[in-house]
Parts: structure tokens; sequence; C-alpha cells
């Protein structure tokens, strides 16, 4: 069943990795069509995540977010598949990377660095940050069940050089490269919700109290890599802009939770000044009913 399921999305994904950008954009509006209006795409949840983030927009301020939002998440979603057919030359055109100073300055040191991001605008785009650093860049993905299809996404998301970890272990792999001398980049999009246990940190996010990952923080502090914040922004249609600032350059300095409360308001940050760029179709808040008390 896996293998006739890669079968028939890998003529769909092909197809939508040749086409040019203007008719890959005919193709993404009429999915956006689909899925909204027809299909409904988690669209209930996409409500109810807009309506506890922004309590003071009134329906059509957040039915206008809602429709750019299904209109944007369509745009990256196909051209997620797009850079498995683009050229470096291309992709470093649509994609720039500003202030790199700020992170290659640990590769100078002979340091690793943490690059961490939300799931907003191009997050995918970012693993062709190899193209701009000495050092490999690594990103922590989750490996999906088919596994016909999640060889093509790895495959796809290598195409530019970047290089992939899965999150089962991707701690143990990290260290083990740490300790081998190896200097890296490793991208952590650490944004989503962890299955809340006895020690799990919680802290607001959007004014809704959620349990939050804290993984990229104790990595930087056991095995003292520099963090940083990637800021992505959409200049237009296909195009993005990364600027790069500094979270920790001693991470074994800042005292519990930092980094990521930092992270946090960071990412709210970007979220609240454009929050169509967001991924609200992520269940962010369904553990807000299991917070404990103050």
């Amino acid at each position: 069943m896996q293998r006739a399921v890669y079968f028939l999305a890998y003529p769909i994904i092909y197809l939508i990795a040749s086409v040019p950008f203007n008719l890959l954009y005919i193709f993404s509006d009429i999915l956006r069509f689909l899925i909204h209006n027809i299909l409904g795409y988690r669209k209930k949840i996409v409500r109810s995540n807009l309506k506890r983030a922004f309590p003071d927009k009134n329906k059509d301020e957040l039915r206008y977010i809602e429709k750019k939002f299904y209109k944007h998440f369509c745009d990256i979603s196909l051209e997620a598949f797009k850079s498995f057919k683009m050229s470096s030359v291309e992709m470093q055109k649509r994609m720039v990377f500003k202030n790199l100073d700020v992170l290659t300055q640990f590769e100078k040191e002979n340091r690793s660095a943490i690059i961490m991001c939300g799931h907003y605008s191009s997050w995918e785009w970012m693993l062709s940050i190899g193209y701009h650093t000495e050092s490999n860049g690594y990103g922590i993905y989750t490996p999906i069940m088919n596994k016909y299809l999640n060889k093509l996404i790895i495959d796809i998301r290598k195409k530019h050089r970047g290089k992939l970890l899965s999150r089962y272990g991707a701690v143990q792999k990290i260290k083990e490269m740490h300790n081998n001398g190896v200097v890296g980049v490793y991208g952590f999009a650490s944004d989503q919700s962890p299955r809340p246990k006895y020690k799990t940190y919680w802290r607001p996010f959007l004014g809704v109290k959620v349990p939050v990952f804290v993984g990229a923080e104790l990595i930087a502090k056991e095995l003292d890599f520099g963090v940083v914040y990637a800021k992505i922004n959409r200049v237009k249609r296909g195009y993005y802009e990364v600027s790069f600032e500094l979270i920790s350059e001693q991470p074994k300095k800042t005292r519990s939770n930092e980094i990521t409360d930092t992270f946090t308001k960071l990412l709210e940050k970007d979220i609240y000044c454009d929050p169509v760029q967001y991924l609200w179709t992520h269940n962010r808040f369904k553990h807000a009913d299991k917070a404990p008390k103050d």
C-alpha cells in the first residue's frame, strides 16, 4: 500500500516541481480554493487558534487573516516541492540571507550554532543555509510513516545543501558529532506543542499558556553552542529574506528557560506583525486546558 501511494504521489510532486513559478501559483490559487472553501481543511482549528491569539479582533478581521493564511499556506507547500527542481542560483535569488555574520561568528570560533525559528513564512527553504556557511547545516525533522514518501521528502529537502536529522535520534547524533569535533549549524523549529509531562515547561504563547519545547536550549547549554533566531519574512510571492538576531553567545551563563523565552518573544513579535505567515493549521493550543495553576 505504501508503494502504491508513492507511485500515485510522485508524478504529482514531480509535475509541481517542474512547472514555472507563474503556473505554480495558478495551481496554488486553485488548491487554496479547494482546501479552504470546499474541503475546509483544518478550518475549525485555524479559526479557534486565531480567535485565541487575537481576542480583540472582530470576525471580519479574523476571516481576512484566515483567507490570506490559506493562500500563503498553499504557496509555501507547493514551493517546498518546487525546490526539488530549482537550481542553486534560483534558490539563492529567492531565499536571501542577510547579516550572516551574526551566525558565522561561531564558525570562526570553531563552535557549532543553533538556529531557532518557528513555522513561520518559508521555514522549509531555510535548509538552503548550507550555501552560505562553511559548516554543514542540519534540519531536525519528523519522519513520515510511508518509507517511500519519506525518502522522497528527504531528497527534496536535501537538494540545496541541507542535511536532516530525525528528531527521534537528533540529540544523540548531535552529541556524537560534537564529540568527534564536527562543527555544524542546527535548525530547530521550536514552536510546536510537546506532550505535557511532569517537568514540562509552560509559558504564555500568543496570550495562551502552553507547554513548550526546551530541547534546543538544553543542547546549547550542554555543548556550549551559540544560539540565534532566524527572522524569516516574505518580500513578495516566491521571495523571502532571512535576518538573524543573537539569542545567546554564552548559553551556559543564561538562567533556566531564558533562551526559550527569548525565542518565543521574538516569534510572537513576528506573528503579531504579520499573522498571515504563521502555521495556523497546527493545533498549538490543544493542551491549554491542562496548564498548571499559577
